[in-house]
C-alpha cells in the first residue's frame, strides 16, 4: 500500500454488537479486533504547539452521549464524518472547498491530530472538529440515527495478508452501523489503492439493503469526486501504474 496521508483509525471487522447500539448504550466487544495500530511516530514541535493552542477549541472530547452538532460547530450545516484522516491534508482541502459543510474527523494518531490542527490554523478553517478517539465508539455512542449527511473513508489500511483481512475497516457490521446514522440521501465515500479491497468495498456496501450505488458502471466503481484531491503519494503511485478506486453509495 502507498503511504497515504489519510486512514489510520479504527473499527473492528467482527464487532457486530455495535451495529445496532444507540448512543448511551453499553456496547460489548467480544473478541474485538481493532483495525488500526497506534503508531509510535513522534509529534513534532509544531504539531504539539497546534495541539496546545488550538486543541481546546477544535478537539471534541469523547463522551458516551449524543453529540450536539449545532453547539459543537456553532451553526447548523450538513454533517460529514471522516474516519481516519491521517495527517489531515485531504480533510483540510475538502473543508476549504466545502465551507458550507461541517466535518468531524476521528483519528487516534496524535501527530496526525497535530498536523490537521496546524492546517486548521494556517488556513483559518472554522468547519472542522476532531475526535482523538476510537471511531467505533464515537459512532456507536455519540452519533444518533439519521444525523449524518456523509461519511469519508479514504485509503484505510488494506491488511493485505489474507489472515489479516478480518481487521479491515470496511466490513458489514460497520457499514450497517454507518447506514443507520445516515440521513436519507446521505452518502458513504470510500477510496483505496488496493484493488482486491476495492472490490470488497463494493460488495460490502452493496450488501447493505438501505444503500444503493451512485454509479451504473459494471465494476461498481465511481469516478473520483472533484472534492477528493489527488495526494502526492497517490500521484506517485499513478505514475508507477498503481490504480486508485473510489466507491460511493447513497442511502435510499
Amino acid at each position: 500500500m502507498l503511504p497515504q496521508d489519510t486512514q489510520t483509525d479504527t473499527l473492528p471487522g467482527d464487532d457486530a454488537a455495535g451495529a445496532t447500539s444507540k448512543p448511551g448504550e453499553d456496547v460489548a466487544h467480544p473478541r474485538r479486533v481493532r483495525s488500526f495500530v497506534r503508531r509510535a511516530g513522534r509529534t513534532s514541535t509544531g504539531q504539539q504547539r497546534a495541539i496546545d493552542d488550538l486543541g481546546p477549541r477544535f478537539i471534541v472530547p469523547y463522551k458516551p452521549e449524543p453529540l450536539d452538532w449545532t453547539a459543537t460547530f456553532g451553526r447548523e450545516a450538513p454533517a460529514i464524518l471522516e474516519i481516519g484522516f491521517g495527517m489531515g491534508e485531504t480533510t483540510a482541502h475538502i473543508a476549504g472547498i466545502r465551507p458550507q459543510d461541517n466535518f468531524l474527523g476521528c483519528e487516534v494518531h496524535e501527530p496526525g491530530v497535530g498536523a490537521l490542527l496546524k492546517l486548521i490554523g494556517e488556513r483559518d478553517l472554522q468547519n472542522v472538529r476532531i475526535m482523538n478517539h476510537d471511531a467505533v465508539e464515537v459512532i456507536a455512542h455519540m452519533l444518533t440515527e439519521q444525523s449524518l449527511d456523509g461519511v469519508h473513508i479514504f485509503f484505510p489500511d488494506p491488511w493485505h495478508k489474507k489472515r489479516h483481512n478480518k481487521r479491515r475497516l470496511v466490513q458489514p457490521p460497520l457499514i450497517k452501523l454507518l447506514a443507520s446514522r445516515l440521513k436519507s440521501g446521505g452518502y458513504i465515500h470510500c477510496a483505496t489503492d488496493w484493488e482486491e479491497y476495492a472490490h470488497q468495498m463494493v460488495d460490502v456496501l452493496a450488501g447493505e439493503a438501505t444503500l444503493e450505488n451512485t454509479t451504473q458502471s459494471e465494476d461498481g466503481f465511481s469516478e473520483r469526486p472533484d472534492y477528493r484531491p489527488v495526494t502526492k503519494f497517490e500521484k506517485r503511485g499513478l505514475r508507477l501504474g498503481h490504480g486508485v478506486w473510489d466507491v460511493v453509495f447513497r442511502k435510499k
